[in-house]
C-alpha cells in the first residue's frame, strides 16, 4: 500500500513513528520533513505527485499543522513546489534546475577533493578504498540500490576530510536534490559503468594526494553525471530513458 494514501479499513500503523533513526530532538515538523523527505528521493513520492496534507497526516499519524509547515521546508530545498490555492507537489526536474544543480554540485566537491587530498588521514583512505571494492562488487552484481548507498557515502566523506564547515554546509544544503538526481542518472548502465571508471581514477589521485587532479577528476564526474541526466531527460520528454544501453 502507498504510505502517503489514506489508509482504508484497520488504521495502519503512523510511518513516522516507527524507529527510523529520527533524532529525539527534532521538532515533530522537522520529523515529518525527515520522512516525507526520505520518501521523494526514493521515489515512492513521485516528481510532479500531488502532495494532500489529509493524505499526509493520515499516513504520518500527525496533525495538518507539521505536515503544512514540513512541506514549507522541503520547498525551500527545492523539493517541494507550493501552489496557490492548489496542493503542493513533488518538484520535478527541469533541464534548466538539472544544468545549475550539477554546475553548484561540480563546484563544491572539486573543492572539497582538492582539501581532502592534501587532510584526510591514512584512515581515511583506507575506509575510501574499501567504500570503493564493495561499491564496485555491488555493481559487478548489478545491485543498484547498495551500489548507490556506498555512492553516496564515497562523495559524503570527501566532503568530509575536507575539513571545512562551510563548504559542508553547502554540500548538506544540495544533498537531497543531488542525490535524486544522481539515482536518475544511474539508470543508465553506460552511464553506471563510467561512473565506476571515474570513482576509481578519483580515489588513485586522493591516495596520490595530487590535489588538482582529484578536484578536476570529481568535478569531470559530477559533470558527466549532470550531462547523462540531461541527455534521459531529453530523450523522453521529461523522464530519463531508463533503457540498460541508454546514454
Amino acid at each position: 500500500m502507498d504510505p502517503v494514501r489514506r489508509p482504508r479499513g484497520r488504521p495502519r500503523k503512523p510511518v513516522l513513528l516507527e524507529p527510523a533513526g529520527l533524532g529525539p530532538r527534532l521538532g515533530l515538523h522537522e520529523r515529518a520533513a525527515q520522512r516525507l523527505r526520505g520518501l521523494i528521493v526514493e521515489g515512492t513520492l513521485p516528481a510532479g505527485g500531488a502532495l494532500v496534507e489529509t493524505e499526509l497526516s493520515a499516513a504520518l499519524g500527525i496533525s495538518r499543522t507539521p505536515v503544512r509547515e514540513a512541506l514549507k521546508l522541503l520547498a525551500v530545498e527545492g523539493l517541494v513546489e507550493l501552489r496557490p490555492n492548489r496542493s503542493p507537489r513533488v518538484a520535478e526536474l527541469r533541464p534548466d534546475a538539472v544544468t545549475e544543480l550539477f554546475e553548484a554540485i561540480a563546484a563544491i566537491e572539486r573543492g572539497a577533493a582538492e582539501l581532502a587530498a592534501l587532510r584526510l588521514s591514512a584512515a581515511e583512505l583506507e575506509r575510501l578504498a574499501w567504500l570503493q571494492s564493495e561499491m564496485e562488487a555491488h555493481h559487478a552484481a548489478g545491485d543498484r540500490a547498495a551500489y548507490f548507498a556506498l555512492n553516496q557515502q564515497i562523495h559524503g566523506l570527501i566532503v568530509a576530510c575536507a575539513r571545512n564547515a562551510p563548504l559542508r554546509e553547502a554540500h548538506e544544503a544540495l544533498h537531497a536534490r543531488a542525490e535524486i538526481a544522481r539515482r536518475r542518472a544511474l539508470d543508465s548502465r553506460a552511464r553506471w559503468d563510467e561512473s565506476v571508471a571515474e570513482h576509481r581514477a578519483i580515489l588513485a589521485a586522493l591516495e596520490a594526494r595530487d590535489a588538482p587532479a582529484a578536484g578536476r577528476l570529481l568535478a569531470d564526474h559530477v559533470g558527466h553525471t549532470g550531462t547523462a541526466l540531461l541527455a534521459g531527460l531529453a530523450r523522453s520528454g521529461g523522464e530519463p530513458d531508463t533503457r540498460p544501453d541508454a546514454a
